[in-house]
């Protein structure tokens, strides 16, 4: 992670409020800081560029909001340029705010799991950098679990077809700060835009008791 090397008192500073961002989802319409109905579930990922992992979930049956943005970093209310140069320490990470009751929170491990590479470090296919990592940010000892346990799950069919360590880092869910306007839902307003991101080809067992 970026403070292994480095302290906190060599991080951007960063500044007291937060920066702007849209006021709605591009494509669902609802306020994008909205208040969740009474029993949804939070779930934060980090999985390379956040362009594209957005793009993964909005889709969902039972996902009912999506957000880009920046966690598991010291600066506070960054702007992408600072996150991009490597002195946040933040990941860019998708909030997803979800119905438990339509798609359960494996469910959204294994969409996690199987569409990037998460044995790559501080990177993620050509896109270099710290806020390029996997990650995966709890809210529960339940989402701890399940993400510890299909780690576990998964590094076995990984070394089976060559690849290496999971690098994935799993924490609880530290703040979010919301990315700029045009990077939420990104890839509906440009939909011929950048997606470097690509999974292993290797199927995650969560869900198929393997």
């Amino acid at each position: 992670m970026f403070f292994k090397s480095s302290t906190e008192s060599q991080a951007l500073e960063g500044r007291d409020t937060a920066i702007p961002t849209a006021e709605t989802h591009f494509l669902n319409g609802r306020p994008l800081k909205a208040k969740a109905p009474d029993g949804y579930e939070m779930a934060m990922f980090g999985m390379g560029c956040f362009w594209g992992v957005e793009r993964m979930f909005w889709g969902l049956e039972g996902v009912w909001m999506t957000a880009v943005g920046y966690a598991a970093g010291v600066t506070p209310n960054p702007t992408y340029k600072e996150v991009c140069s490597g002195g946040t320490g933040h990941n860019e990470v998708v909030l997803i705010t979800y119905d438990p009751a339509i798609v359960t929170y494996e469910d959204l491990l294994k969409v996690f799991w199987e569409n990037h590479n998460p044995t790559q470090g501080m990177r993620q296919g050509n896109d270099r950098g710290t806020q390029y990592r996997s990650g995966i940010y709890t809210y529960s000892d339940a989402q701890k679990n399940g993400a510890t346990e299909s780690l576990a799950g998964f590094q076995p069919q990984l070394s089976d077809k060559g690849f290496g360590t999971i690098t994935t880092e799993v924490l609880h869910a530290p703040e979010f700060y919301y990315a700029e306007d045009y990077h939420q839902q990104y890839l509906a307003k440009n939909p011929s835009g950048y997606c470097g991101l690509g999974g292993t080809g290797v199927s995650c067992p969560i869900g198929l008791n393997a």
